[in-house]
C-alpha cells in the first residue's frame, strides 16, 4: 500500500502492511464540508483514521462559546482520548471540505494495536506530539505577544498542507482551511478584537492578505522568522 501520508502522522508512521491491517479493520466513511464526525459528550467507542481531507477540532465552553482546539490532516487518528479513557468525547470534529476516514471500533483497533508494535509506537509519538504542543501553546501564552502568537498559528497552519521541511522558502501560501476571524482568534488565544489588531499589523508589513474567511501569506520566509519556529521542531 503507497500510504502517501505525512510521516509525522499516525499512518504516516506504520508499515504498509500494518496500514492494510487497520484499513481492513474499518468501514468507510464520507463526509461534506461543516459536517461533523465526532460530537462532544457522545461516547467514545471508536476511533477516525483520517484518509482525505482536513478537520478542525472545537469544543463549547460553558457560556456556549465555540473555541477552535486545533486541526488534523490525512493520516491522523481522531477520537482516540475518548475511547482510552472510556469517558465521552471532549470536543466535535468537523469537516474543512471533503473528508474521508475509516471508522474503526475501539475494540478492533486495541487488538491492531497489540498485534503491530508500529501502530503502538506511532500512536504514542502522535500523542507525546500533542502533548507537547499543548504544553508549547501554554509558554506562548507568557512567552509572546500577540503579534508572535498569532504568527505562529499561521505558519503551523500554512504546514499543514505540506511535510514542514517543504515549501518553507516559498514566499507565499495559503492558509489551507477557511477561517472566520474568531476562530483565527480561538487558535492563537486571542480576544477578537487583539487578533483583528495583530492581523492588521501583518498586512501592514506585507506578511499577509486577508479576506472573507481566507488568509494568504504574502511572505512565509519573513513570517517564520518573526514566528520564532524556524528552529523548533514542528
Amino acid at each position: 500500500m503507497d500510504k502517501g501520508f505525512p510521516a509525522d502522522t499516525f499512518l504516516g508512521g506504520v508499515s504498509p502492511e500494518t496500514a492494510e491491517h487497520l484499513m481492513a479493520a474499518g468501514t468507510l466513511a464520507a463526509y461534506t464540508d461543516r459536517r461533523p464526525l465526532l460530537r462532544q459528550g457522545d461516547a467514545g467507542t471508536h476511533v477516525l483514521l483520517l484518509l482525505h481531507g482536513m478537520v478542525k477540532i472545537v469544543t463549547c465552553t460553558v457560556e456556549g462559546h465555540e473555541v477552535v482546539l486545533a486541526f488534523r490532516r490525512a493520516g491522523d487518528m481522531i477520537g482516540e482520548m475518548a475511547a482510552l479513557e472510556r469517558r465521552p468525547r471532549s470536543s466535535t470534529v468537523v469537516a474543512c471540505g471533503n473528508v474521508t476516514v475509516r471508522v474503526v471500533q475501539w475494540p478492533a483497533m486495541k487488538k491492531l494495536l497489540g498485534q503491530h508494535p508500529d501502530a503502538g509506537a506511532s500512536l504514542l509519538q502522535m500523542l507525546s506530539a500533542r502533548l507537547r504542543w499543548a504544553n508549547q501553546r501554554q509558554l506562548d501564552h507568557h512567552a509572546y505577544g500577540a503579534v508572535i502568537r498569532l504568527a505562529r498559528g499561521l505558519v503551523e497552519l500554512a504546514r499543514l498542507h505540506e511535510p514542514p521541511q517543504r515549501g518553507e522558502l516559498e514566499t507565499r501560501r495559503e492558509i489551507p482551511v477557511s477561517l472566520t476571524q474568531e476562530e483565527v482568534a480561538s487558535l492563537a488565544g486571542l480576544a477578537l478584537t487583539t487578533t483583528q489588531k495583530a492581523l492588521a499589523e501583518l498586512r501592514r508589513d506585507g506578511l499577509v492578505e486577508v479576506s472573507y474567511r481566507k488568509i494568504i501569506i504574502t511572505n512565509f520566509p519573513k513570517l517564520l522568522v518573526l514566528s520564532k519556529l524556524i528552529d523548533e521542531n514542528p
